[in-house]
């Protein structure tokens, strides 16, 4: 059980990465370069698409949380946890809600101008996209033994 929880605890941030690399860096930007997509119906689209990535990042951070347990993780892995736990939260909780109301205000045909709220989203995906980076750096140098300095030369 504990190889498999040390094991999830590498897995888990690559897949998460994988998640953002494809939704947030790659499907959102290319999504309104399609043909025949207007605003409203990308909006609309990624309403849906972030909606079901914060679910699985929910269900992601979950199980990592529960990697965590046994062996008992370092303080290093359990900050960058909270830190993933707080910026995923304030992601979901803070900064999605004015979002969707924008949504539903420009498919309504509403001019709401300039959001910064996209620009908040954005920052915090990037956060996560750099807990998630260290948190796989860290753990990898605790299971992948040094190679001793004789053997590089």
């Amino acid at each position: 059980m504990q190889r498999t929880s040390l094991t999830l605890r590498l897995v888990i941030p690559a897949i998460w990465l994988g998640l953002i690399i494809g939704i947030s860096f790659l499907e959102t930007p290319l999504k309104f370069q399609a043909p025949g997509i207007t605003l409203e119906l990308g909006l609309g689209i990624g309403r849906l698409v972030f909606f079901a990535m914060n679910t699985t990042a929910l269900v992601l951070g979950a199980l990592l949380t529960l990697a965590m347990i046994r062996p008992r993780a370092t303080r290093v892995q359990w900050g960058l946890l909270v830190g993933l736990w707080v910026v995923l939260l304030t992601q979901i909780l803070v900064i999605r809600p004015p979002l969707n109301a924008r949504t539903d205000a420009v498919v309504a045909g509403v001019d709401t101008g300039g959001s910064l709220w996209h620009y908040f989203y954005i920052a915090a995906d990037g956060a996560i996209f750099v807990l998630l980076i260290i948190f796989v750096v860290v753990t990898a140098r605790r299971l992948i033994p040094a190679i001793p300095s004789q053997q590089l030369a």
